[in-house]
């Protein structure tokens, strides 16, 4: 695999080639991976999958026209194809008045900041294979797990590099570890499957993959025996490995393309208060060794700390610079691409700042309601905010988390969810979007 620098240097080359074969700009975007995954089942081993691939994606400008091209072959002859191609659909595209780089006076400038994102580690099949057996080992010695659906470990690293015409060009590279397990509890008809899975940058951080085992084991047997809930209003709690969504589901609202295309439920709020006072959403890209952590973004712009949502207000769109100039508002650091076409917007290490009371206390009031440990489907109308997700979890009856439950639903509207949203203080960061347990009271819960 090519180092950071050399894919730096891939992706210059072809924009300098794009700049003498007649673009007046261009972008172009190199990447590589190559990963390594086990899986084992019942103790005996299952697959080893192995992918490497690398690819280069040009962006180029004619005028107000721009036109996109990729190819994973990186021979001279191919890329002068590539860049020949590019130009000439540049040239036949229709105008667009906001199309363009970033502005330069926002580029990166100097080397990109070190987030330790990676190891250099290399993992051989046999190490990987032992972890996966590890924690399926461990998944199935608990207790009423009865079967199991496999155990997995893999190893993967990547490099990224981006180059502009205009005076950027810089790499990274990234390593990414995880092992995980999923099991069944129960028999006949009365069976439940749960799973446990981390993942983390450096190999050093990963869960021991005996923990990870017991977690997924303990979370299917607990899941035995559900029952069903009565319909109406309630509070519900979401566990975090849910939780997260409903961040996601502002993140969208927020999107550029969301607020240009005027499809957002979220539209016009910016400035006032969207969530309840007190919250506070921030995004980290710098966060060492974060999942999601980054030194540049997707047009390389630098980027830095961002308070989304503080004291319950929206503080910003996330915008990259064609959205921006549409809105006549700047960049905001979030543009992200991949090697083909325009760039999108989305966060590093987005998470919920953790509020002041522990999990106990959150529903320590609650006489009847609902702690949701898993989300089905997606009945979620971005225009409107309507929410409405099948759901299964726990009853909560005098303050204590009792007895599973299953096949209900929880419905509610995002703008009213999030301003009665109330935070619990266990905020640990496990994924690329993180936030603590989330009460919300006032839905209509709905059992099947």
């Amino acid at each position: 695999m090519l180092t950071p620098e050399q894919a730096r240097d891939r992706a210059a080359d072809i924009v300098a080639r794009a700049r003498a074969a007649g673009a007046d700009a261009a972008d172009a975007v190199f990447a590589a991976d190559a990963a390594l995954d086990v899986s084992v089942r019942l103790g005996a081993l299952e697959d080893v999958g192995r992918s490497e691939s690398e690819e280069l994606g040009l962006r180029v400008f004619v005028g107000r026209r721009s036109a996109s091209v990729s190819t994973s072959d990186l021979s001279g002859d191919a890329m002068a194809r590539a860049v020949e191609r590019a130009v000439a659909m540049a040239r036949e595209a229709p105008e667009d008045r906001w199309a363009g780089l970033a502005p330069a006076e926002r580029l990166l400038r100097g080397a990109p900041p070190q987030l330790d994102l990676d190891d250099g580690g290399e993992v051989a099949p046999e190490t990987l294979r032992a972890a996966a057996l590890e924690a399926e080992e461990a998944a199935r010695a608990v207790p009423g797990v009865t079967n199991s659906e496999g155990g997995g470990a893999s190893a993967s690293r990547m490099v990224m590099a981006l180059a502009t015409s205009h005076g950027f060009a810089a790499g990274y590279a990234a390593t990414g570890y995880s092992v995980s397990a999923s099991v069944v509890a129960g028999e006949g008809a009365d069976m439940q499957r749960d799973y446990a899975h981390h993942g983390a940058r450096l190999r050093r951080l990963l869960d021991s993959p005996a923990a990870i085992g017991t977690l997924a084991g303990e979370r299917a047997v607990a899941r035995l025996h559900p029952g069903r809930l009565a319909s109406g209003g309630m509070p519900v709690v979401f566990d975090p490995r849910v939780g997260s969504s409903l961040v996601g589901h502002l993140v969208a609202a927020i999107a550029g393309s969301a607020i240009t295309r005027r499809t957002s439920f979220l539209l016009d709020r910016l400035g006032e208060r969207v969530m309840a006072e007190g919250i506070r959403v921030e995004d980290d890209p710098h966060r060492p060794h974060g999942l999601r952590s980054r030194p540049f973004d997707g047009e390389g712009l630098a980027v830095s700390p961002t308070a989304i949502v503080a004291d319950g207000v929206l503080e910003t769109w996330l915008l990259e610079s064609a959205a921006a100039r549409q809105l006549g508002l700047e960049p905001t650091g979030h543009a992200a691409r991949g090697t083909g076409g325009a760039p999108g917007v989305s966060t590093s290490n987005l998470y919920m700042v953790a509020g002041r009371v522990p999990v106990e206390t959150l529903i320590g009031d609650i006489a009847d309601g609902v702690y949701v440990t898993e989300l089905i489907g997606s009945g979620v109308n971005p225009v409107t905010g309507d929410y409405s997700r099948g759901a299964a979890g726990f009853r909560i009856v005098g303050g204590r988390i009792a007895e599973p439950v299953a096949e209900f639903t929880v419905a509610g509207n995002l703008k009213e969810m999030f301003l009665a949203m109330t935070p619990a203080n266990d905020l640990e960061f496990r994924y690329g979007v993180n936030v603590p347990t989330l009460r919300i009271d006032g839905m209509t819960v709905a059992s099947g």
